[in-house]
């Protein structure tokens, strides 16, 4: 690897932006390709793949055989609400390889009995992820039913450009949200990355069944980005 290309990996690294290394294994030559970077051709469908998948791969283009060594970013769950929800997704989230933690300034419900060895917060959203930003690689599930918790969130989410934003409710509490998230200058088309009611339609009832509809829809959403709108699913 060429000293530049790994000062440029670097940095990716540091500002959780996903990048790959593209070695020509038979010129000897490498470079770095940032998401989003145009890359015509077939070359850039495996491109663009890796970058979904995450996964390193090799292929054969043009004459020449390429290695992709793909670097992205551990993906993060930000959870709002210590909820029983919450409860069942912080061990499933893990197992699925995500970094997650909970915000909640109620602090009779987010306590370290509650959620032992999960990263907890309580205090207000907008204090915690002042400290802990979010990003591209960075999903967010909102969960209270309280709009003083949830709102704020939600549209820092879409303005940040999270790969997943969903929010629990009824389509009536869902219509009352858009209306207040309108008001607050959110343009209509990022209301529409909303999942709402969150999760896939799995016939979800109990708050464990909704953790896993909303951790298979995190996870479309993380696998599916550069793809177009994916299919919204419902649960709760």
């Amino acid at each position: 690897m060429k000293p530049s290309s790994l000062k440029i990996l670097n940095g990716e690294r540091r500002h959780r932006r996903a990048a790959i290394l593209l070695t020509d294994l038979t010129k000897g030559n490498d470079r770095v390709v940032r998401e989003g970077d145009p890359i015509a051709g077939a070359l850039g469908e495996v491109v663009a793949k890796a970058f979904r998948t995450g996964l390193s791969t090799t292929v054969e283009h043009a004459g020449s055989t390429y290695f992709l060594n793909v670097y992205p970013p551990r993906p993060r769950l930000v959870v709002i609400g210590a909820v029983h929800i919450s409860q069942a997704l912080a061990p499933m989230a893990r197992i699925a390889g995500f970094d997650l933690e909970i915000i909640d300034p109620r602090t009779a419900f987010a306590t370290p009995d509650r959620f032992p060895e999960v990263p907890l917060f309580a205090e207000w959203p907008e204090d915690a992820l002042k400290a802990r930003p979010l990003d591209a690689y960075t999903a967010l599930a909102a969960l209270t039913h309280d709009p003083k918790i949830d709102d704020l969130p939600l549209k820092a989410a879409l303005d940040t450009g999270c790969f997943y934003v969903g929010a629990l409710g009824s389509r009536k509490t869902h219509a009352k949200r858009v209306e207040r998230l309108l008001n607050a200058g959110t343009a209509p088309e990022d209301i529409e990355r909303i999942h709402a009611p969150i999760g896939l339609d799995i016939g979800a009832a109990s708050p464990a069944e909704i953790a896993v509809a909303v951790l298979a829809q995190v996870v479309k959403a993380l696998r599916s980005r550069g793809l177009g709108d994916s299919a919204k699913g419902r649960a709760a």
